[in-house]
């Protein structure tokens, strides 16, 4: 077959132009994203409920979810966070679940579930976790000179967000920091008092006015009509008109009794750009959209923002496409420092021009073609698959030089060319073959792996195996034929050896022949390697990923302490501005996080802080002026410091502790008394010979108001006790009365209580008795301060209250068997988890892996060397390769990762 080929130059140009043809068409078409499309087994259910507390989050509403969707298909597992006004669900599904059917399994479980659920709260949002969640774009949205927040939310939401969305390739458009616009009512309480109205009618007066007729029609002769009320609410002026009467038969308007106007809804989060409040939007690739084209539409999507809207400031933050540009980049490097290096060393050994040229066409020939195969098995363009290439393009250039070496080296001995060519190409196709499956008996198998870890090293083995395998061609059927073409008519049959090849031949000569003399000692040194290989494995740092040098933080804050979204923001912009050194940009999402795909603690004591510097330097010591910082103003805050993440964090690094106990009473949905946890903590730290180990999201505590409602004083006073919790509920915050409903726009009606002091607001609530007497709520109520917990975390099980390691000085077996002797002792059950029990489970995957590699290289071998022998001298050179890898990436300092 190669001598067809090479015979037939003109034939073979010709095909190999019209695949490249259709290579670079293939390519063209190819999804670019940063990571592959991966359909994560995950979804989270998220509910709101304002004004709820994190016993009533789980009691009321997910501990119902919970139990009707413990029986869905191919659930692994699920876990809950309830916390002040908003809760999530986990749910771990088996890798492989068919995730569209279980995400309408769930809505569906849910929409039946809204029955029982409390009917003022919205339905909760389910979520499906997939790699494209990673925004690819953040874009910042400030208006200008201090500029109306409600305006900027209603543009954001009502264009700007609908135009991104608009853009092809944006799959989802997500947005923080939005305010929304109601109508308030505040009463002149004083007023009302000596009226004597209560704002209970006011609320009545209201909800009468603005009733809607529903399912009405009336027959006129053969003709029937649907009736509607042509004179609800429409607007401020009308409700500020509506009349109210008096007992004495006064009648007077509503803004005579209270101030309306238009107000902002109660802000529970703020976002920052810098020092500016602003909002900001995030967009989602599509699977199938190429990064490369997405990007350049999104800004100039901003571009027109900027010239449309000249009362709004927007910048872009955060471009994940920066990552891929980079791998892309890596690539380009890959090839030309590749083929560079390959001249140079070609150039050094055999001092001719002609074979480094040949190769250098090779190398992106069989790139080319590699991204049409990309295309035929389904791949994109990501950094992965981009891995996998450069990793293939180094056997690549082996291949290439082992054909050319081989075609000279005939040549030399005097064959004609076009049998050089032939004879040169048929003598190592077994070998380069051999050669090409052993090294994808590596790579293979790691597909296998469980998980997300298995499908992302699907895109870098297909890779792999795709170059390998375009690279086998191009030596097989180019190479020959261009060295046919470079050598037929030059003077110069062959190229000859350098005199520094000839120099390094002499020398290795004489190192070969002293270690066949000194066999013994040498054999000695080779089998101490393995040891060697093994003691080195041990002492190397381990991470998750490799330490990369970065000039972006994120800090995450909880000042754990019952306070407003106002004072976090104050806190929060006051350690901002204190920074003294050159910060480039900083976004800070303070309090309840909008987003819908958020996933962190959602609480308004909470803030994330994302700093951007343009030195190292900069960077460290801003960390540690923040450690400063928060240790001498706020002792009791928790805070994380860290690289910001970026996509390759996002999926590779695991947010889970690493070896975590979780603690729950004998009784299901029962909290394990406090008393009992102070106990626990220090036997616990015993048990390790560590300090007491940190507390999970379950043990965090913070202060809350108790009231105490005298009962024995309502009934001797005939006051209902449902009118007194009624009150408390509709005064705390905004009660919504009604909604006005126009042009599809929905908008709240609440009377607002504008008072922050609790003595007074409660001197001031009033509720009426069966007699018409009026008395005020501070007769009947007192209150005391108490520690409650922050959040209760639920598994399928119940609530559990967890303590976390960072790391054991002891072993996890038998910390596990002290713990649950310990548990016995405290009449508590016990259950493990943690990052040991996956990495646990990945090692012997691994191990499983490796020893599936090595019978796969047995196999191949014996079957190239028809020998059973042979192939074991082969495979006993492994450790030798491992202890020399350990040993280069000890001496540059890099970790295992």
């Amino acid at each position: 077959m190669v001598r067809f080929l090479v015979q037939r130059p003109i034939a073979v140009i010709m095909s190999t132009i019209l695949v490249i043809l259709f290579s670079v068409l293939a390519a063209l078409d190819l999804p670019v994203s940063l990571l592959p499309e991966i359909d994560v087994p995950e979804i989270v259910v998220k509910a709101n409920y304002p004004n709820a507390s994190p016993a009533v989050m789980e009691n009321s509403i997910l501990s119902q979810i919970r139990e009707r969707l413990r029986t869905v298909n191919g659930l692994n597992y699920m876990e809950s966070k309830a916390g002040s006004e908003a809760g999530s669900l986990y749910l771990r599904f088996d890798y492989g679940t068919n995730m569209n059917l279980a995400y309408l399994d769930i809505n569906e479980r849910i929409d039946r579930l809204s029955e029982t659920l409390p009917r003022d709260m919205q339905r909760p949002q389910i979520v499906r976790i997939n790699t494209s969640d990673i925004p690819v774009i953040r874009i910042q949205v400030m208006p200008k000179d201090n500029g109306d927040m409600l305006m900027i939310s209603e543009l954001t939401e009502k264009v700007l967000k609908k135009r991104i969305e608009q853009l092809e390739g944006v799959s989802l458009v997500d947005v923080n920091g939005l305010q929304r616009s109601l109508i308030q009512v505040e009463p002149y309480t004083e007023k009302l008092r000596s009226l004597g109205i209560t704002e209970a009618e006011i609320a009545t007066s209201i909800q009468t006015a603005n009733l809607e007729l529903t399912t009405l029609s009336v027959a006129d002769g053969q003709y029937r009509y649907f009736l509607k009320l042509a004179n609800r609410l429409s607007d401020l002026d009308e409700i500020r008109q509506l009349p109210i009467r008096l007992r004495d038969g006064t009648i007077l308007r509503m803004d005579e009794l209270a101030k309306i106007s238009v107000g902002s809804d109660k802000v529970l989060g703020y976002h920052y750009t810098n020092d500016n409040l602003g909002l900001v939007i995030t967009a989602h690739k599509n699977a199938s959209a190429k990064m490369t084209e997405l990007m350049p539409r999104i800004y100039e999507a901003v571009d027109f923002f900027k010239a449309d809207y000249p009362m709004v400031d927007f910048e872009i933050t955060q471009d994940q496409s920066i990552l891929l540009n980079a791998g892309i980049g890596n690539l380009q490097s890959s090839l030309l420092l590749g083929g560079s290096f390959a001249f140079a060393v070609l150039f050094f050994f055999i001092g001719s021009v002609r074979l480094p040229i040949i190769i250098g066409i090779s190398l992106p020939l069989s790139v080319i073609i590699s991204f049409s195969l990309f295309k035929v098995v389904g791949l994109s363009i990501n950094i992965i698959s981009l891995s996998g290439l450069a990793l293939g393009l180094g056997m690549l250039i082996d291949n290439s030089i082992i054909v050319l070496d081989n075609i000279t080296r005939h040549r030399r001995e005097g064959l004609e060319l076009i049998e050089a060519c032939v004879k040169g190409v048929n003598e190592v196709m077994s070998a380069l073959i051999s050669s090409v499956l052993t090294t994808l008996a590596v790579f293979v198998p790691l597909i296998f792996l469980s998980g997300i870890t298995g499908a992302l090293f699907y895109d870098q083995a297909i890779s792999v195996a795709i170059i390998l395998s375009v690279s086998l061609l191009v030596a097989f059927i180019v190479l020959p034929l261009l060295y046919r073409l470079f050598f037929e008519r030059s003077k110069k049959k062959y190229a000859d050896d350098s005199r520094a090849y000839l120099w390094i031949y002499k020398i290795y000569k004489k190192i070969f022949n002293g270690v066949l003399r000194a066999k013994g000692p040498v054999f000695i040194i080779l089998v101490l390697l393995i040891p060697t290989a093994v003691f080195l494995g041990q002492i190397l740092p381990t991470a998750g990923l490799p330490n990369i040098e970065k000039t972006e933080t994120q800090v995450t804050l909880a000042w754990n302490e019952p306070i407003e979204v106002n004072e976090n923001r104050r806190r929060v912009l006051q350690m901002l501005d204190e920074i003294p050194y050159e910060v480039e940009i900083s976004e800070s999402d303070i309090g309840i996080n909008q987003f819908l795909l958020f996933q962190g603690n959602n609480s308004v004591e909470n803030a994330i802080i994302y700093l951007k510097f343009t030195t190292q330097e900069d960077k460290r010591q801003t960390e540690a002026f923040i450690r400063q910082f928060m240790s001498q103003r706020y002792p009791m805050a928790s805070y994380v410091i860290e690289d910001a993440p970026n996509a390759f964090d996002q999926l590779f690094v695991s947010d889970k502790p690493f070896f975590e106990a979780r603690f729950r009473t004998l009784g299901r949905g029962n909290l394990i008394p406090w008393e009992k946890i102070e106990d626990l903590a220090p036997a616990l730290g015993q048990l390790t010979g560590d300090s007491i180990p940190k507390l999970g999201d379950g043990l965090i505590r913070e202060a809350v108001l108790a009231l105490n409602i005298d009962s024995d004083k309502l009934r001797l006073y005939n006051v209902n006790e449902s009118l007194v919790k009624e009150k408390l509920k509709n005064s705390f915050g905004n009660y919504l009365v009604t909604e006005i409903k126009r042009f599809g726009e929905v908008t709240p009606v609440v009377i607002r209580d504008m008072s922050r002091d609790l003595d007074n607001t409660l001197r001031r609530l009033q509720v009426r008795n069966a007699a018409g007497g009026i008395y005020t709520l501070d007769q009947f109520i007192t209150y005391s301060f108490e520690q409650d917990y922050k959040y209760l975390t639920a598994s399928d099980l119940g609530v559990y209250h967890s303590f976390i390691w960072d790391e054991l000085g002891v072993d996890v077996d038998q910390m596990e068997k002290n713990i649950a002797r310990l548990a016995g002792m405290k009449e508590v059950l016990v259950d493990f988890t943690g990052q040991v029990y996956e990495d646990r489970e990945n090692l012997r995957q691994l191990i499983f892996i490796l020893m599936v590699s090595i019978l796969l290289l047995y196999f191949i071998l014996s079957a190239q060397f028809e020998s059973f022998s042979q192939p074991i001298i082969i495979v006993l050179t492994l450790p030798l390769g491992i202890a020399g890898a350990f040993l280069v990436l000890l001496m540059a300092s890099e970790s295992l990762n």
